[in-house]
């Protein structure tokens, strides 16, 4: 076995060292990049895309971002049955399956049919993503799995510029097509990665609790604090597909190009940096104040936007992605923090509603920018992340954690600080 086997294997309960844990993490972050590669890319050739089936921006946006809906449906249906999948060959199996609509986007000539490839390319990125953030939340004790789950954000991110940025170059130098190959191949190589890298599960949960599946998903959405949770995620991709995606067509308009459309996502590199700060911030803040801060980032950037000088937009660019994967970070920690037992439970549910929060931003700002123009857009989105402040409230107060009671078939709430609970 290799020493990447050996870093990328070890049980979180063994004390690794801080060069081991950087990989592991960097590996982490590697398996999230390639999951997600896909989800975004196409916003980077949104105005080729516009012009292949010459229909409206807001058609074109909508029908890119329609993986979002796949995304929630795929996050849903993991949280209610994933309990008993085997994590790693759920992931490997996901990717592996993600190629096959990746590469048929590279024929299809009909905006319909667009639209429902990327629907199945969610439902896969999905099944991966979900099943990885319970494995994250599983396998790393409460002081670092924050860490972790920062770490997959931060390939996130990364995926988000690279993603994007190869998109447009390989667009603008080979075509369309050879782009959506381009991109099942990276499907392929994320799919061996887990396979080589990440531990075999076991069931996390007895099959004889399958019966309490009703009673586990009633006192997950049940919980207070993980519904403001799901609200505060709603809201940032709402936001955040929102801007990203019409902010192309803000950017033609000041004049560039589809090729500096693809540099311009080099904005999200402070990202790579700050993100993983996500735990120490956490830590020293405290989960409220920690993602309102960052969301107040987030709105500074987007009074930015308002601007016709191209420095002074992409600067409100870059600080939008700091305050957005930053909240995410926090946010997704805070998930696998109230959910103690329920984890892919809680992570479907929240995968779900951060991503139905994708398929609206994308949607109605869309309508907006069609009707009104960009100012409005803009100041529709400033309130958006108001109403996600005002969202983190409950958690000001004592945090719940949701366990489960096997002796009773059923699940209760219970102050954090009264113990992990273990089957």
């Amino acid at each position: 076995m290799t020493n990447l086997d050996r870093a990328a294997l070890a049980p979180v309960s063994i004390r690794t060292t801080p060069a081991a844990e950087r990989l592991h993490f960097g590996i982490i972050s590697l398996i999230a990049f390639l999951t997600l590669v896909d989800l975004f890319a196409a916003q980077a050739i949104l105005p080729s895309l516009q012009r292949q089936f010459a229909v409206s921006r807001a058609t074109m946006g909508l029908a890119a971002n329609a993986s979002t809906l796949g995304m929630a449906v795929a996050g849903l249906a993991v949280g209610i049955f994933g309990r008993s999948l085997d994590r790693r060959n759920g992931i490997s199996i996901s990717l592996t399956l993600l190629a096959v609509p990746t590469a048929l986007l590279a024929v299809t000539q009909d905006i319909m049919l667009f639209a429902g490839l990327r629907v199945a390319q969610g439902l896969c990125m999905a099944t991966a993503f979900t099943l990885s953030m319970a494995y994250l939340a599983e396998h790393y004790p409460a002081d670092r799995a924050t860490g972790a789950l920062a770490a997959y954000i931060t390939g996130n991110v990364a995926s988000n510029l690279f993603g994007r940025t190869l998109s447009a170059w390989v667009a603008d130098t080979g075509g369309l097509s050879i782009n959506f190959l381009t991109f099942a191949v990276l499907n392929l190589a994320g799919a061996a990665l887990v396979w080589t890298t990440l531990k075999r599960t076991e069931h996390i949960m007895p099959n004889r609790q399958m019966r309490s599946i009703n009673g586990s998903w009633r006192c997950v959405l049940g919980n207070r604090g993980l519904q403001s949770m799901l609200a505060v995620g709603f809201l940032i991709l709402f936001v955040f597909i929102g801007t990203y995606t019409y902010v192309n067509f803000r950017l033609v308009e000041l004049g560039l190009s589809s090729m500096q459309l693809g540099l311009v996502y080099f904005v999200f590199l402070p990202s790579l940096f700050t993100t993983p700060l996500g735990g120490v911030i956490s830590r020293r803040l405290g989960a409220a104040p920690a993602i309102t801060l960052t969301l107040f980032v987030a709105i500074l950037g987007l009074i930015a936007l308002l601007s016709s000088g191209l420095a002074v937009v992409l600067s409100g660019l870059a600080l939008i992605a700091v305050g957005t994967f930053l909240a995410q970070a926090l946010v997704t920690g805070q998930v696998g923090h109230i959910a103690d037992i329920e984890k892919a439970a809680a992570s479907g549910a929240y995968l779900a509603s951060y991503y139905t929060g994708g398929l609206f931003g994308s949607l109605v700002v869309g309508q907006i920018y069609d009707h009104l123009g960009w100012s409005f857009c803009v100041l529709a989105l400033v309130l958006t992340l108001v109403i996600a402040i005002l969202m983190t409230l409950p958690l000001r107060t004592e945090p719940q954690t949701i366990k489960s009671d096997y002796r009773n078939g059923h699940e209760t709430a219970l102050p954090k600080s009264s113990g992990r609970t273990h089957p």
